[in-house]
Parts: C-alpha cells; structure tokens; sequence
C-alpha cells in the first residue's frame, strides 16, 4: 500500500443546472483541478447531489419529494460520470451524497469511485430531525463498511454520523485510517457540531478525518438553500503532526479545495508509540464505569 496519500476535501457550491452536461462539465473541472495538484483521494460533500433536482425546473427542485426524486433519477448517468473521471484522471472519488430510493423512502448515499469503477457506497446512519421529519430519509440498512485501496482503509461518517463516536471506533477498529466527513450544514452551528465531532474522531481514534462541506446559497432547491462551511483535514494533536490537529484548511464558505499529505506511517506510529495512546487505551473505559456514577456531596 502507498504509504504517503495526498487528499482534497472541497468545499463545494451548488450551482443551478440546465442540462447534465453542464453538471458534467463543472464536476470534470473539480476533479481536474484536484488531480493537478497531486491529490489521489477527492472528497465532496453531503448532498452535494442535489444540485441536480435543479434539471427537473424550478417547480420540482422546491418541493420536497419532487427534489428528491429528481436528483435520484440521475443517480446512473451521475455514477457513470463519476467512475469515468476516476478512471481518466486516476484518482479515488467520494461522491457528493444524495437519495437513493430502495423502498418507500430514500437513503443518504455517498459512492466510492476508484481508477477502476465503483468501489462501493456508505449511507448515512443517523438522520437528522429535518432528514428524518421532513425529507423522511432512511438510515442506511446495510450499516458500516472499510473500503480497502492502495491507499489504505477508507472509512465514511457522513455529517451527523461524525458526531456519534461509537460509529467512528466501528470503522477504526475495522482497519480505518482515513475517515471522510462529507457535510451538509445550514447554519454555522451546524458547521462546527461537524468540525467539532471530526477533530474528536480524529483525537480517539488516531487517524486523519476529511471535512468536506456543501457551501453558499441554493435558493431553488429545496433543503439546501442556506449551506455554511470550511473544508478541513484532520489529525490527532500529536508528535509529528500539527500541534492543533488542523493538516490542512479553507476559508470559510470560500469555493475549492484543501489539501494535505497524509502519512500511513505517521498514523501507524502515533498508535502505536503516540504521546498519548486514545486508540489502544479505549477498551478501558468500560472499567472506569463498572460502578455507578456517584453524586456528591453524599446525603
């Protein structure tokens, strides 16, 4: 396995879309722009689909089922497009999540794109209230899973799922070095509870988490018309990384990429021989809790 990879997290703008190939042109752009530089792993964001409800006119894109239905139907052509770019510029592509319907109600997917086609996809666990009392999306029934690549093992936490830490520890426990956290944040709270349970992810579990959040104003498209955020790269505050965890950083709500090297090996020996050792010492924790917790001052 390589053991220096290169990865872009963007922070990505909806744009309104009157025909896929301007959908297919703009994403070819990102991709090339990435790639030039020497990134090997992209990141894009949650519902970074949903840009696409916008080809199905602006009677579809804001209303709530139509949107959804719309950026699905293009799910195919979007899938055929992505492995394409993968494969011509030879990278590894996260794709922007977004629904797929495989039953009454649709799940948050994220597809993995390599050199050779789809590697395969992670749906989001955890809905949010919107996602889950509004848009009505369905966790993902398939539950979690490491993508093994040449450039290690690839773990997805999408949004909300990064704030959840036994999700993360599945994955790290799995083989997991790299962790991507595509977002999909309204407000600049929402951004942060993002970056906030990222940069923790990355303290427990010792390894690099990717943000990558959808930006800017969308007002047509329904669910997405307000989207805050800075795309970051992160590791554990440790030895041999940055003394603030932070690899790389954007500009908040400013278009493009961030992009860091990340060191296999680094992750490797901070595990093994960090300053501190979150990701061995985590068994351990069950023990501190085998009495009850206590309230003090004792009546």
């Amino acid at each position: 396995m390589t053991e220096t990879v290169k990865i872009a997290a963007a922070a990505y703008p909806l744009d309104w879309l009157h025909s896929f190939q301007e959908y297919a042109d703009k994403l070819r752009r990102w991709v090339a722009e990435a790639a030039g530089q020497g990134a090997q792993v992209l990141v894009f964001p949650e519902y970074g689909a949903m840009e696409l409800a916008s080809l199905g006119g602006a009677a579809v894109s804001r209303d709530l089922e139509g949107a959804l239905q719309e950026a699905a139907r293009h799910r195919p052509a979007s899938d055929a497009l992505h492995a394409a770019l993968a494969a011509e510029f030879g990278v590894f592509i996260l794709g922007g999540s977004g629904p797929v319907f495989s039953g009454n109600r649709p799940v948050n997917r994220a597809t993995l794109y390599g050199p050779g086609g789809v590697i395969g996809h992670q749906d989001k666990q955890i809905m949010t209230r919107f996602e889950r009392e509004t848009w009505g999306v369905a966790p993902g029934a398939d539950g979690l899973g490491v993508f093994d690549t040449p450039l290690g093992r690839i773990g997805v936490i999408i949004c909300y799922d990064s704030e959840f830490p036994l999700l993360a520890r599945a994955l790290a426990e799995a083989g997991a070095d790299i962790l991507l956290a595509p977002s999909c944040t309204e407000t600049l709270a929402g951004y942060w509870r993002v970056r906030v349970g990222s940069m923790a992810r990355a303290l427990e579990n010792q390894c690099v988490v990717v943000h990558a959040p959808l930006i800017g104003a969308a007002p047509d498209i329904v669910g997405v018309e307000e989207n805050t955020g800075a795309a970051a790269i992160y590791g554990p505050p440790d030895a041999g990384w940055p003394a603030t965890g932070i690899l790389a950083e954007g500009r908040m709500n400013d278009p493009g990429w961030a992009i860091a090297n990340i060191s296999r090996r680094q992750i490797a020996q901070t595990r093994a021989d960090g300053v501190v050792l979150n990701m061995m010492h985590w068994d351990e924790q069950p023990a501190r809790l085998s009495r009850p917790v206590q309230l003090y001052p004792a009546s």
